[in-house]
């Protein structure tokens, strides 16, 4: 009795172990066609792009955005002074580690880049540390390129003080169209 219960089991754990192998491929296969088309392809507008060390790409090994793209992404709201604008603003948009988790991103340093020529690199750590925004609209009005749009990075500067330090206010891209992780 003994012996056929084991090789019942024995046989039980065979095809399992076969029903694995032969599936286990094609679940692991259509999952990097899911990496690859996840971002889907702009219909818009290019807002953003985004090169570099990133997984998911939809065009030219890039990840490229439109405006409803980016509106897919969970909202964020953020209510901070700036050191360009007066009292206290309402900033509308998208956390900036949700961009970069929804591409892939797996770098240390991430220089962005606007539409004026300004480059800086920025730490990675920052969007995990701080709930950056990239705001895309302030009070309530969508921003445009002669008010810092179409996408503008905001420090949530008044809920740390360190972030009240120069070093942090150079990080606020405005006018924000390129990143490229590093």
């Amino acid at each position: 009795m003994t012996g056929r219960r084991g090789v019942h089991l024995f046989s039980n754990g065979m095809l399992f172990a076969l029903g694995m192998a032969l599936f286990l491929p094609v679940l692991m296969a259509g999952r990097a066609d899911a990496l690859e088309t996840a971002l889907g392809e702009p219909s818009g507008e290019i807002l953003l792009e985004i090169e570099g060390r990133i997984q998911r790409t939809n065009r030219d090994g890039k990840a490229v955005f439109d405006r409803a793209m980016l509106e897919e992404l969970d909202p964020a709201v953020l209510e901070t002074t700036t050191v360009v604008t007066d009292g206290v603003r309402r900033f509308d948009g998208f956390y900036m580690r949700d961009l970069l988790k929804r591409v892939g991103a797996e770098g240390e340093t991430v220089t962005a880049s606007a539409l004026n020529d300004y480059v800086i690199d920025i730490p990675a750590t920052d969007f995990e540390r701080f709930d950056v925004v990239v705001a895309t609209h302030m009070d309530g009005e969508r921003l445009e390129p002669r008010d810092k749009g179409p996408l503008w990075i905001v420090y949530p500067r008044d809920d740390h003080a360190e972030l009240q330090d120069l070093r942090y206010d150079y990080r606020w891209v405005w006018q924000l169209n390129h990143l490229e992780v590093r």
